[in-house]
C-alpha cells in the first residue's frame, strides 16, 4: 500500500490558506479605493474585537 505524502498535503493547505488571505486583502483594498468608509470601519472594528478576545 502506498503511503500518503503528508508534506504535499500540508503545503497545499498552506498555499490555499495564503491565497484566501491575499484575496481578502485585495477585496479590502478595492473597497477602500471605492470610498466605502462605512464598510471598512465595520470590518476594522470586527478585527479589533477578535484580537481582544
Amino acid at each position: 500500500m502506498a503511503k500518503t505524502n503528508f508534506s504535499f498535503e500540508k503545503r497545499r493547505k498552506e498555499m490555499a490558506k495564503k491565497k484566501k488571505q491575499e484575496e481578502k486583502q485585495q477585496q479590502r483594498l478595492d473597497k477602500k479605493k471605492k470610498g466605502d468608509d462605512e464598510n471598512i470601519d465595520t470590518e476594522e472594528n470586527i478585527v479589533q474585537t477578535e484580537e481582544q478576545i
